[in-house]
């Protein structure tokens, strides 16, 4: 039996060391450390909340449901590490109470839950007792330290998101980003309130990629409304930029369309390493895209009807837009995949039935207001 209690104290020494090893690569190590244990709860929770959304009938229901995932794999996650170190501690405590299982979760349970109610008898258990307590209100303290940090790099994200929906409606939409921008300004200056809005953003997805490849749980932390999404306000920037490039290659803002392009298709890919998504370093700049000519000649006659400065033809301009994009479209339809985004125009298929949804636009203008060609109308002809 002594044997025994020694055999389990060694494993109960193995679980420890391991078990902090997660809790300090998750909440303390500033950068993207593959927990396992972090990564098998994650797993868990997104599965149960998978087969809770099958009967969801619409993306609503199913959104509601889903912002559920992340507070509660935190939650998860905290519950096991604190099973794992009270298992741990009572097999620690073995061979110092005389092989009695029972009470080793007592004086660990006790220790743990700074309940006080089972004292240590002799020096081996008085240690280990001592240091299961400390561990106790030390991964306490540390989960609550954790979470500010996390809402507020969730704060900064959605600050910038929320902004974004009455520049390229909810979804998001590339396109839609040039069209209310020329429809809103005058031509000398829509010009450069893109070259401001690139430049936020450039720095945003830097923000985006630090945070959420070290958090990972905020990858899956929805918006505050159901058609934004962190993801799709990326995609829709990166594309405006493509789009703007390749049809107006004189009046563009090159430099801040470049960077924000480059910034965001190095977000999407150090995001997608964390997760675990495949990531192509250096794709090839003549492979095909998801989006097809078709699609991109639609986009431009929708660009047409605000005499947005197109200066080359949709056949010129094709190559250097798909030159762009392929940069970033694969990567952004496996994450878009991952985390359930709102089923947004351009942003690839996702694990339920959906069909791509138009962005949301004004339905209350005064016929003063509103053009013959305004794109708001055709948008709502095509919608409906």
């Amino acid at each position: 039996m002594a044997v025994i209690d020694w055999v389990c104290f060694s494993v109960g020494g193995v679980m420890l060391l391991l078990t902090w090893m997660s809790v300090i690569g998750t909440l303390i190590v500033p950068r993207p450390l593959r927990s396992r244990l972090s990564r098998v709860t994650a797993l868990a929770t997104s599965k149960i909340f998978r087969t809770i959304t099958i009967p969801a009938t619409s993306y609503e229901v199913r959104d509601r449901i889903l912002s559920w995932q992340s507070p509660m794999s935190l939650f998860v996650r905290l519950l096991v590490w604190v099973v794992l170190f009270d298992v741990s501690f009572s097999l620690l405590l073995l061979p110092f109470v005389d092989g009695d299982i029972w009470q080793a979760a007592s004086e660990a349970g006790s220790a743990m839950f700074t309940l006080g109610y089972a004292a240590p008898s002799n020096m081996g258990n008085t240690v280990l007792v001592y240091a299961a307590a400390y561990t106790g209100l030390i991964v306490i303290a540390l989960q609550i330290g954790y979470l500010p940090t996390l809402y507020s790099a969730f704060n900064r994200r959605e600050a910038e998101v929320t902004l974004l929906v009455s520049r390229a409606g909810a979804p998001s939409w590339g396109p839609e980003l040039l069209v209310r921008t020329r429809f809103g300004m005058a031509a000398q200056n829509s010009t450069s309130e893109l070259s401001d809005l690139y430049r936020t953003w450039e720095r945003w997805a830097a923000d985006v990629a630090e945070s959420h490849s070290t958090y990972l749980t905020l990858v899956w932390f929805r918006s505050p409304s159901a058609q934004s999404n962190w993801l799709n306000s990326l995609l829709s920037v990166m594309d405006a930029a493509a789009l703007q490039l390749a049809l107006s290659p004189g009046s563009a803002p090159s430099t801040r369309a470049r960077l924000v392009l480059r910034m965001g298709f190095t977000c999407l890919r150090q995001v997608a390493r964390a997760v675990g998504i495949p990531v192509d370093e250096d794709p090839d700049p003549d492979s095909p895209i998801d989006v097809t000519f078709a699609d991109f000649q639609e986009a431009v006659e929708l660009l047409r009807t605000v005499d947005y400065p197109i200066e080359v033809t949709a056949e010129q301009a094709w190559p250097h837009f798909r030159g762009w994009r392929v940069n970033y479209e694969k990567v952004a339809y496996a994450l878009a995949y991952a985390i359930d985004a709102p089923p947004s125009m351009w942003s690839g298929p996702r694990r339920f039935p959906s069909e791509p949804i138009m962005p949301s636009r004004p339905k209350n203008r005064t016929s003063q207001e509103t053009k013959p060609d305004d794109p708001q109308i055709l948008g709502r002809r095509r919608t409906n």
